[in-house]
């Protein structure tokens, strides 16, 4: 048995979805516990009951927990902290509050996401900046000398994925942040397969603007996200939307940006999510997130370890920091063919394919690659389960 300060029995028996499923497909997302289920329910009957906006006027302050349980998670103020619909919501109203001109450089790694990187190779082509890649280091992390090299006043902006979605390697974020200080560029932080499975702290990291989902280990609702804004960097951004309740109308041709991190939000929303949402936060808090991540560590190594036994398995995972996002191809076996079965037989997992993770699987020439990504309720049991599941095939 893998030493854990965890209540493993616990946490499952919070979680309803262990009941039905070996749940492997956590960076996608993750079973929500009983508590966010029920906060979510609960809302939801209230609105049917009183209607919407009358339900939400007895949530204020409810709603209002949600950016301190944020400021807790991350370490910075409620006010620092802005709600949206989803990571990619998320990131995309900070990456295009960035100012960006023709000659300006942007500069991410190597690992970049998919629709990051569409989302900055658009934009510089509009405006005519130039997105460059910085090269890995040689355990595919982005290389910090290399990229102190490319500095100058041209680059205005960073934009990195902590952990990338076709592999398991952790970037050395903080030195990232060490090598930004002091220089003109902004730096904006993927941290969506981050929040939730190991501590992420935006004082050590220094990152001016910060995304990330509620569905993945966070284990809120889908249909959810957040934003982490740097009070310092606030009035260096131009928000792309703007609504009544990001703004205020000051005259017929005069408004006023909210104060805070609010500004990147907008009217329309749903309440009982954002709730549920919050009450995924407080439940990380709640076991704490060092404890969370050395019980995904333990599992992630003995499942690694398991399936480099299995013949024609290899894993391919890299870095010399792991998590819990476990990548691996199967000789002459179609994965995504793999999954459908795995998820008939009550077993989830996922497959990135090439067109998802362009940057990284072709630099290593794979074409597709299995994804079992584990959460703290997760057990040894399961494993060699999946493992077996695995063998079969």
């Amino acid at each position: 048995m893998i030493a854990t300060s965890l209540d493993v029995s616990c946490a499952r028996a919070l979680t309803p979805g262990c009941e039905r499923v070996i749940h492997f497909n956590n960076a996608g997302c993750g079973l929500m516990p009983q508590p966010v289920l029920d906060t979510v329910l609960e809302h939801t009957r209230l609105e049917a009951m009183m209607g919407s906006y009358e339900a939400a006027a007895k949530k204020v302050e409810a709603v209002n927990a949600v950016y301190t349980s944020f400021g807790k998670l991350l370490n910075c103020r409620a006010d620092e902290i802005a709600l949206t619909d989803g990571a990619t919501q998320s990131w995309h109203r900070a990456f295009h509050a960035v100012p960006l001109k023709q000659g300006d450089r942007v500069l991410t790694a190597n690992n970049e996401y998919n629709s990051n990187w569409l989302s900055l190779r658009r934009r510089c082509d509009q405006v005519g900046a130039t997105l460059e890649v910085v090269p890995g280091d040689a355990n595919g992390l982005i290389d910090i000398g290399a990229l102190r090299a490319m500095l100058d006043v041209r680059v205005k902006l960073v934009a990195i994925t902590q952990i990338t979605n076709s592999n398991g390697k952790v970037n050395p974020v903080e030195e990232v942040g060490a090598a930004l200080k002091g220089s003109n560029a902004i730096y904006l932080l993927d941290a969506c397969q981050a929040v939730g499975q190991m501590p992420v702290d935006v004082q050590r990291i220094g990152c001016d603007l910060l995304s990330g989902a509620g569905r993945k280990f966070l284990r809120g609702p889908r249909g959810t996200g957040f934003m982490h804004v740097r009070r310092e960097t606030l009035e260096k951004l131009d928000p792309m939307f703007i609504d009544i309740h990001s703004a205020k109308w000051t005259g017929l041709n005069t408004f006023e940006w909210k104060t805070d991190a609010k500004r990147f939000e907008v009217m329309e929303h749903n309440i009982a999510d954002r709730l549920g949402m919050g009450a995924a936060v407080d439940h990380a808090l709640s076991w704490g997130l060092d404890a969370i991540q050395e019980r995904i560590l333990g599992l992630s190594t003995l499942l690694r370890q398991r399936l480099n036994d299995v013949p024609g398995v290899q894993v391919r995972d890299q870095g010399s920091r792991p998590s819990g996002i476990n990548t691996f191809t199967m000789e002459g076996r179609d994965l995504n063919a793999v999954m459908l079965k795995l998820r008939a037989d009550g077993i989830n997992t996922s497959v990135t394919n090439f067109d998802w993770a362009w940057l990284d699987l072709k630099e290593r020439g794979i074409d597709s690659i299995m994804r079992a990504s584990l959460s703290y309720y997760n057990t040894e049991e399961e494993v060699e389960r999946f493992v077996e599941a695995i063998a079969r095939v």
